[in-house]
């Protein structure tokens, strides 16, 4: 397919609400295709700043600012999905807007989104939203045990604990201040998996392959591709993925988590209304990344290949290695870089702290096996554990 009359050219100017290393990273590929950039982030000098043409430093419900955003560029997107869906919405007034405010607003609030999972035929876990502790102490007995998750705000394991009863519930409620919760009978299950997704302003849908993820205290530890499943459950999951970015007319890069439930069905987890962690992989190893998948979107471009060209296996590296390392805070970086096919990504933030995500490493290889031993070694030369 061609690109359409409406369709930006090189050269014009692109917004992005967010200024973390998903914003650092959509803004490099934008750039590479001859775009340029205005970030909109409190931190002047944050990842994505350092990178962008252009930072308006401000919070992102300054309407002021975000009105000015909307003169500098043409169009704007997201790089995380707690951006306000009030700014989404004064944006979209005026440009075009990719994800649109509903779209993020579904995925800002777990209740939201699981009922709209069970509203369109897709596949999850039972669950039960809760706003008092009355609507707890009435949950059916079969959601026990469970994970208790704040509705709103909770990422990389925070906002959430799990219950083995009511009696944990309750004191689980109390702690998280009796704010909106979800709680969700906990699943056993093989494998976490996630799929990417992209869907343009004109319906065309392309979707990745499926990746297999490892978590270590709730933060992804390692993203594998392609998944070590089945072919009809890879199958599946792309499926399912698809049809939910149709349900919600999303426009943009979505990903989809996903569970391989014991009993080999499929359940859907949450969405990530963006970019996505474990998609990092695609900058080196699939024909178009998930970044450059954003920009053509954003711009009105056609969908690139989504193929995996190569196995990969993605490394998160946290701040931990800046203190576990044998040499305090001298990570082995020429250590990494000598691995064959380790490709090294730090996302420019100052201050290493543990849990903070400060960059991956992403190790291609001509087999998986081979991927996977060169992560795994990764991992020793960093003293990442696991």
């Amino acid at each position: 397919m061609g690109a359409s009359a409406s369709t930006l050219p090189p050269g014009a100017w692109l917004g992005c609400m967010g200024g973390g290393q998903l914003g650092r990273m959509f803004v490099h590929a934008a750039q590479a295709m001859g775009y340029h950039v205005v970030v909109l982030d409190p931190d002047a000098n944050g990842p994505a700043a350092q990178a962008a043409n252009d930072v308006i430093a401000a919070n992102y419900d300054d309407l002021k600012a975000v009105d000015a955003l909307a003169l500098r560029v043409s169009a704007v997107t997201t790089e995380f999905e707690n951006v306000p869906a009030a700014a989404l919405e004064r944006l979209a007034q005026k440009i075009p807007t990719r994800p649109s405010a509903a779209a993020v607003r579904v995925a800002q609030d777990r209740r939201l989104e699981k009922t709209f999972f069970a509203k369109s035929g897709l596949p999850v876990g039972a669950f039960a939203a809760i706003e008092s502790e009355s609507d707890l102490r009435a949950v059916a007995a079969s959601l026990f045990p469970g994970i208790l998750k704040t509705a709103t705000l909770g990422y990389d394991g925070k906002g959430q604990a799990r219950v083995a009863n009511l009696e944990e519930a309750l004191a689980a409620f109390a702690k998280m201040k009796a704010v909106p919760c979800m709680l969700e009978a906990l699943i056993a299950f093989d494998m976490e998996i996630s799929v990417l997704v992209a869907r343009g302003a004109d319906g065309d849908v392309g979707v990745w392959p499926v990746q297999e993820n490892e978590h270590a205290n709730g933060i992804l530890d390692l993203t594998i591709v392609p998944a070590r499943i089945a072919a009809n459950i890879s199958a599946r999951a792309q499926s399912l993925a698809k049809q939910l970015v149709t349900a919600l007319d999303y426009v943009g890069v979505l990903c989809v988590e996903m569970f391989v439930a014991k009993s080999g069905e499929l359940l859907l987890n949450e969405i990530a209304p963006r970019p996505h962690n474990s998609g990092h992989y695609t900058i080196e190893a699939c024909v178009t990344s998930q970044f450059e998948q954003q920009a053509r979107i954003l711009a009105g471009a056609p969908l690139g290949d989504t193929s995996l060209i190569q196995p990969a296996v993605m490394v998160n590296v946290l701040g931990d290695v800046w203190f576990d390392a044998e040499t305090p805070m001298q990570p082995a970086w020429n250590d990494v870089l000598a691995i064959p096919g380790a490709h090294l990504h730090l996302y420019g933030k100052a201050e290493p702290r543990r849990a903070r995500k400060m960059g991956h490493v992403t190790c291609t290889a001509a087999t998986l096996d081979e991927a996977l031993a060169n992560a795994r070694l990764v991992k020793s030369v960093l003293c990442i554990a696991g």
